[in-house]
């Protein structure tokens, strides 16, 4: 088998965070600015970065700011006082757990690829249970940049230093739950395993250029062949037994963490 470097997102891919990220913003501006937070901008597929500025201009606060806002964001959730009900989504442990299996995938090296700040990803993985397998040293986080699909080729850079393989092409595979993340992978050239576990429906993935959507990560073999690419055919939809092919957009969340 070809090495892969396979980047998961984090929110509403592997985990549903209840909202904490916006509650860590809430309290970071409130401390800066000594006022509540109104409003967050948009924040579904894209980066800390991103979404700081957005929301900051929103509030009416200098982009210079944004930097700082990193900073304390970080601090914030490294020291946990903040917390929340964080959960894995159903299947995102054993399907992490089966592709780590020498069995399985003795090539395969799992990170992230996320919006988060990393000590925002990694809070959220550690309440999930889902820390094992990643290798977060080797990830892409949201305050390198704004657009997404920067973030591959700081994480094909870090997984080259570490492992000494060139993860170029289709040897990186990116798996989200939203058009941003399908962009991302295009954009470098990487395989797109999209997930309808979010807020976009199977169909607005597929034609977002995804790879393969898959429902959900219920159905841990038919996750790993569409990572490894036994599951072919571009915007291919493939449903597990008993697998919705989307989601009913009355279930699907808002992206609030």
């Amino acid at each position: 088998m070809t090495d892969l470097l396979v980047l998961w997102d984090v929110d509403y891919t592997l985990v549903s965070a209840d909202g904490l990220g916006t509650r860590l913003y809430e309290v970071v501006f409130r401390e800066m600015f000594g006022r509540e937070l109104t409003a967050v901008a948009p924040k579904a597929g894209r980066t800390d970065r991103a979404i700081i500025g957005d929301t900051l201009a929103l509030a009416g606060v200098s982009l210079a700011h944004v930097d700082a806002f990193l900073a304390a964001l970080a601090r914030a959730a490294a020291d946990g006082t903040v917390r929340g009900q964080v959960r894995p989504l159903a299947g995102a442990s054993d399907a992490i757990a089966a592709l780590a299996s020498s069995e399985a995938s003795p090539g395969i090296r799992q990170s992230v690829l996320t919006g988060n700040i990393r000590p925002l990803a990694a809070l959220k993985l550690r309440l999930a249970g889902l820390g094992d397998h990643l290798d977060l040293d080797v990830g892409a986080y949201g305050d390198v940049h704004e657009v997404r699909a920067e973030l591959v080729t700081v994480a094909r850079h870090a997984a080259r230093q570490a492992y000494g393989t060139d993860f170029s092409g289709s040897s990186t595979v990116l798996v989200g739950d939203t058009p941003l993340d399908v962009e991302a992978a295009l954009a470098a050239g990487a395989r797109a395993v999209a997930v309808a576990t979010g807020s976009y429906s199977a169909a607005e993935l597929a034609a977002a250029g995804a790879h393969v959507v898959l429902p959900d990560l219920t159905d841990t073999a038919l996750v790993l062949a569409a990572i490894t690419s036994t599951v072919t055919g571009h915007g291919a939809t493939a449903a597990g037994p008993g697998s919705r092919a989307s989601t009913d957009e009355a279930d699907r969340p808002s992206h609030a963490g």
